[in-house]
Formats: C-alpha cells, structure tokens, sequence
C-alpha cells in the first residue's frame, strides 16, 4: 500500500469508506462495519475504525485490537498530525502520525463518547483524582464497571478503594447494575 491511498475516501456516506482489498483481507469479517481508516506514517500501519474497535494493521498482519470501551482518552495535535490513545488499563500511550486521515479522529472521539454510559469524578484530596465509569461493550452492549486512577494514585493508598468503590457503587445502581 502507497502513502496517499485513502484519500479518494472522503466522507463516511452510508456505508462507510471503501477498504482497501489487502486490509479487507486481513481483517476479515471485521471489514463490514469500517466507519473510518488512516495511516500512520511513524509504523507504516492502517488504523482502523470500525462500530466495536479500534485495530491497527501492518505487514498484513493486525497488531493492535481494542475495543471502545478501553479508550480512556485521546488528544489530537493539528500542527504534528499526531493522535496520542491512553487505554483504560494504563497500556502504554499508542501515538499515530496519521496522514490522510479522513475522519478518523472525529469517528474516535464519537466511538469512545459511544461506550460511556455514566461517569463520575472522584475527589480523593488535594490534586488527586479518580474516575469511575459504566460503560457499554459495543459488541454485545453488556454494561461493564471501570475505575481509572488519576496521576500518582495508587488502589492501596488510604482511603482510594472505598471512596471508588462507593462511587461506582452509586453508579451502578443508577443504571440498573446492583
């Protein structure tokens, strides 16, 4: 694949960009539900888009597959064309350099908006925080529990396992889950 090749994509339209053959090949099934796909010039992969994940493809071969719901967060960099992911489970930060990149930021940030159901900010003193979350597994819509920790906590630190714990006890039951 040449640098270049998504650009005749353009808009999503109903049903989404066209995929390349090479990486319809690789992703099989999961092909069908593309909404969005960039390269990533710093690895030379495809980052891909689609309804329940996000997958990186390089060398014919997939080497990145996360769904949604384990996006914490992403931040764009117009002027470096770079999108940095930090995942939920503290995985390091996945940095693209995407060019011809479409809509594949804006397909992220409605994705990963897709999966939160509730969300609550935990205030654990002074300049530490945490998260808890109820969010959708948007393969099989099952609704899961997360707490992310803010900087420089840690789960066995006083007090940071109840007070989360209680938090997303609260929001549990707000959404039937308790």
């Amino acid at each position: 694949m040449t640098p270049g090749r998504f650009a005749r994509l353009g808009g999503l339209g109903r049903r989404g960009p066209e995929v390349p053959d090479e990486l319809r090949s690789v992703l099989g099934d999961r092909a069908g539900d593309v909404l969005s796909v960039a390269h990533d010039v710093r690895s030379g992969a495809d980052v891909v888009a689609t309804t329940t994940h996000v997958y990186a493809v390089q060398s014919g071969s997939v080497v990145l597959d996360r769904p949604w719901h384990m996006v914490d967060t992403g931040s764009w960099d117009d002027e470096k064309r770079r999108l940095t992911v930090q995942w939920v489970d503290r995985a390091p930060a996945t940095v693209w350099e995407l060019e011809d990149l479409g809509t594949f930021p804006q397909v992220l940030r409605e994705r990963v908006q897709a999966s939160v159901v509730l969300a609550d900010e935990v205030d654990l003193g002074p300049k530490r925080r945490a998260r808890v979350v109820v969010r959708k597994e948007l393969a099989t819509g099952a609704l899961l529990s997360q707490t992310i920790l803010g900087k420089g906590v840690r789960s066995s630190d006083p007090g940071v396992s109840e007070e989360t714990r209680a938090a997303l006890d609260r929001l549990r039951e707000q959404v039937g889950l308790d």
